[in-house]
């Protein structure tokens, strides 16, 4: 899973590299001709308009090199949605099996700590219930024979 600093990163290197990119092919956009625009009466409105057609091109340039950095970005972002919520499944069945497990004074106990907010203390078990060696804790879900 990409972290939020790589993603940040590298979106960041895109932009600079999109940016240097836009800026060498606009340059070499207004410095195909050999002579600098001259805006005499004769050539003026041939001028104006090569320069329009110019910068337009430039701009869907750059138009289309953004939607390519925005649709990347777009996938990266799907990719840590389905991520985080295999992770969320993950979660929630585990919580569920805990719950399952779970004795209900040890329930009776959670649910006090998160109403009143108080951090979870150390559990011990039962004065009735035998307690488990804790080198060996029980991730069975089966009875035990």
């Amino acid at each position: 899973m990409n972290s939020p600093y790589y993603t940040t990163v590298a979106m960041d290197l895109g932009v600079c590299q999109l940016r240097n990119f836009s800026i060498s092919f606009l340059s070499s956009l207004l410095s195909t001709d050999s002579s600098p625009v001259k805006l005499d009466n004769s050539s003026s409105g041939a001028s104006v308009v090569a320069i329009d057609n110019k910068i337009e091109q430039a701009m869907d340039l750059v138009k289309s090199h953004l939607m390519y950095a925005v649709r990347e970005e777009v996938e990266v972002l799907k990719e840590q949605i389905k991520e985080l919520i295999e992770r969320n499944s993950q979660l929630e069945q585990e919580n569920s099996l805990l719950k399952t497990l779970a004795s209900p004074e040890q329930m009776a106990q959670f649910q006090a700590q998160t109403q009143t907010g108080s951090p979870p203390t150390s559990t011990q078990p039962p004065a009735h219930a035998p307690a488990l060696p804790p080198t060996q804790p029980s991730h069975n879900s089966g009875p035990s024979a």
